[in-house]
């Protein structure tokens, strides 16, 4: 269990209950259930912080002090194929390509970086005010998580140009984290839930909620196994990938609508 667990264990408990009420309060809010198309390796050494496509080709930044990594994995066999690891002391997060760059967030250390996206050369470092978690593009701005209810957009100098609160049913959702723009919305992992909201960029509100329980196997659950995180949406294909931290699996989804 990590310190952000561990600072959350209890209210967390609360969640499923609001996404449950507010389901039920609105009508307007979508629900849905993943179905799994097909099944991959995952690195289960790998505390997926951040999931994404570009080019046509997977990327992935993980966790923990010591531990962290962003690489490029090939689909198929779950193996890097390129590796950047990072010093003791950072403890990666979200991590997106824009504008022929590669940004990667920390969580706590205040230091957002940069890098070439071709040749995953360093480039430099920026001061970053807050707790950084999830990070994605709609391929003009970056946008990022918190942990908090809030999503940052931003430039590539990390510099903020807006902020949205996001609400379900006029209440805030908090522990956003790792994010993906996907046809015109964002989709966000609620951390240490089964829950994926899908997000208005504009104005915040949330749209749909995607219930993956059951997705991640209980044959395949171990005493390292962590929570849903990493979602992955490659627009060639139009195909949408999920995992989570120490998952042995990630999983090409599709989306159900859930009927009242």
């Amino acid at each position: 269990m990590t310190m952000r667990t561990l600072r959350i264990k209890i209210l967390v408990l609360l969640i499923p209950a609001l996404f449950a009420l507010a389901s039920c309060a609105d009508a307007a809010v979508k629900r849905y259930k993943v179905v799994v198309v097909k099944e991959y390796p995952h690195d289960e050494t790998s505390y997926t912080q951040g999931l994404f496509f570009d080019g046509g080709r997977l990327y992935e930044s993980t966790g923990q002090k010591g531990e962290s990594k962003f690489r490029e994995v090939d689909l198929v066999s779950g193996k890097p194929v390129r590796n950047l690891n990072f010093a003791n002391k950072y403890f990666a997060e979200g991590s997106v390509m824009f504008g022929g760059e590669l940004f990667i967030l920390t969580w706590t250390n205040k230091v957002a970086f940069v890098y070439d996206a071709a040749t995953l050369k360093f480039k430099q470092t920026f001061r970053y005010p807050r707790e950084g978690w999830g990070l994605t593009t709609d391929g003009k701005q970056l946008i990022a998580s918190d942990g908090s209810n809030k999503l940052y957009f931003m430039d590539n100098k990390y510099r903020v140009q807006r902020t949205v609160s996001v609400k379900l049913e006029g209440k805030g959702v908090r522990y956003l984290n790792e994010l993906e723009y996907i046809d015109g919305k964002i989709w966000a992992n609620v951390y240490t839930t089964d829950t994926i909201v899908i997000i208005n960029p504009d104005d915040g509100k949330v749209e749909a909620t995607i219930d993956c329980r059951g997705l991640y196997p209980q044959s395949l659950v171990d005493d390292n196994t962590d929570v849903l995180n990493g979602i992955a949406y490659n627009p060639a294909t139009k195909k949408i990938y999920l995992t989570g931290k120490n998952w042995k699996r990630l999983y090409e989804i599709k989306l159900e609508e859930i009927k009242n």
